[in-house]
């Protein structure tokens, strides 16, 4: 454990951000990293308890008491090693996981929790500068080759493990550089693409090889790519953005918040002063109140929007857990993101009725009315409040509404998967779809889901290949085979 009695005499104390009005100004990352006496005193917080919920908390269970005992020890190297025991890419979780663990910490149970994500990120960050993150190539081939769809968080983590495991790794990827959602969903001002290439880097060291630009099912045929491999993993992500049908969706100025936030970051990627969407000087409207809705608010700010809305039908959370939201279950509180401090209004409770025409074809307003969320028979439903219409002057309306599954055209007509109940690639207890040979693994049959859950889904379904190739594995299996 840390400390004994740390809890009690040190306060939490989170990584640094910049400032709002600086960081605003400019696209580079807005967090800093604890230096290492305050690292150390973090970790003397944690308490070594004897069942340690953030173990369970976490799809990846790392194993946070460990580190935080060995950071605050200043067994740096060893926290580190700890840390890649169970997470690919704690540089990225570090910056951008919401922390589950965090949620169930047994001192949140009755006072500020362990601050074990600025913890990893420190931990990580010695590693890379330290020069203990180097490749782990295989020491012998398997003989065996395996074929990844996406580039994402889930298609990394299993490629990395299985070309460790001694398997010909191809990750094929749509776009023309390898990354997925991190490099071209992700802003910049979260996770510099610079921290994403240097374990790419890594990972090509290792033996993994990238096929970039190619759309499987489309400029190749599935088949081809099928038979060209002895096992293919689908990693291709919940890509379908959920769209809002009312009056006006037609108008220039609405856009999906996938097409805005691909537009910025391609733009970021060759220098270009602005995207294909830009906010430059105009008055923006963000509908959905999760972390892309958040994502596109700083990605308007820093393009110069006028002023942005964010609009939420859900009521704001409360600031202090429910009752029926009780430790160690994930806190259901009111949070602000760093990008609605750096300016925007929030709304709650609103749904909205009709993008309003200029005459000429283009968006000139949001019309939207309150509602009331209340218990119904078969589950939630919003009232609308008599008399509470408003309308909202705009010129870019930004559709965060969350996603509706993977695209079905394609690969996977092409391959005849059969889908869930939910429209994701279905796959038995062994993480193999309805296709021999074909494995399927993040939110491509997840559904959307936080980048932990994506990691964790591609070291497990790393294990069920190798398992598949091999008769066995030694690969780890977080979420079960």
């Amino acid at each position: 454990m840390g400390e004994a009695g740390g809890f009690l005499k040190y306060p939490r104390e989170s990584a640094p951000v910049r400032p709002a009005a600086e960081r605003v100004r400019d696209w580079e990352e807005i967090q800093g990293v604890l230096d290492d006496e305050k690292a150390r005193t973090q970790g003397a917080r944690c308490m070594g308890c004897g069942t340690p919920f953030c173990h369970s908390a976490c799809p990846l269970g790392n194993l946070a008491p460990e580190w935080n005992d060995l950071v605050y020890r200043g067994k740096w190297r060893e926290a580190a090693d700890r840390l890649h025991d169970t997470n690919n890419f704690p540089e990225i979780t570090g910056r951008l996981c919401p922390a589950p663990c965090e949620g169930s910490c047994v001192l949140g149970a009755n006072d500020d929790p362990v601050s074990v994500k600025a913890i990893e990120m420190a931990v990580a960050e010695r590693a890379f500068t330290q020069g203990w993150v180097t490749p782990e190539p295989p020491a012998a081939q398997t003989g065996r080759s395996v074929g990844i769809v996406g580039s994402g968080p889930a298609g990394l983590a299993a490629a990395q493990q299985l070309t460790r495991a001694g398997h010909q790794v191809v990750v094929l990827e749509r776009a023309q550089r390898a990354g997925g959602i991190l490099r071209y969903g992700i802003p910049s001002y979260k996770l510099s693409k610079a921290v994403l290439d240097r374990r790419l880097s890594q990972m090509e060291a290792e033996g993994t090889r990238f096929r970039t630009d190619v759309v499987v099912g489309e400029d190749v045929e599935t088949a081809s790519i099928r038979g060209s491999f002895d096992a293919l993993v689908l990693a291709g992500g919940s890509t379908r953005g959920r769209d809002l049908t009312v009056p006006g969706r037609q108008l220039s100025g609405v856009c999906l918040a996938m097409d805005y936030l691909t537009g910025a970051n391609l733009a970021r990627e060759a220098a270009l002063p602005v995207g294909p969407i830009s906010a430059e000087g105009k008055r923006v409207v963000v509908v959905g109140g999760g972390d892309t809705g958040a994502d596109c608010v700083g990605t308007a700010n820093r393009q110069g929007a006028v002023s942005v809305h964010n609009l939420e039908i859900m009521p704001q959370a409360p600031l202090v857990r429910a009752a029926a939201n009780p430790w160690p279950d994930f806190p259901i509180i009111s949070r602000t993101s760093s990008a609605h401090e750096e300016g925007c209004t929030r709304m709650f409770s609103v749904a909205t009725d009709e993008f309003v025409d200029n005459g000429r074809g283009q968006l000139r307003a949001l019309r939207a009315h309150s509602v009331n969320r209340v218990c119904a028979e078969g589950g939630l439903v919003f009232e609308d409040v008599a008399g509470s219409a408003f309308e909202i002057p705009c010129d870019l309306v930004v559709l965060a509404l969350g996603f509706e599954g993977p695209a079905r055209k394609g690969m996977l007509e092409q391959l005849k998967l059969a889908l869930d109940e939910r429209g994701n690639v279905a796959r038995d207890s062994s993480w193999e779809t309805s296709a021999l040979g074909v494995y399927a693994c993040g939110d491509m049959a997840r559904g959307q889901s936080l980048i932990v859950w994506a990691i964790a889904e591609g070291r497990t379904v790393a294990a069920a290949v190798d398992r598949y190739l091999m008769g066995e594995s030694l690969l780890p299996a977080p979420l079960g085979l």
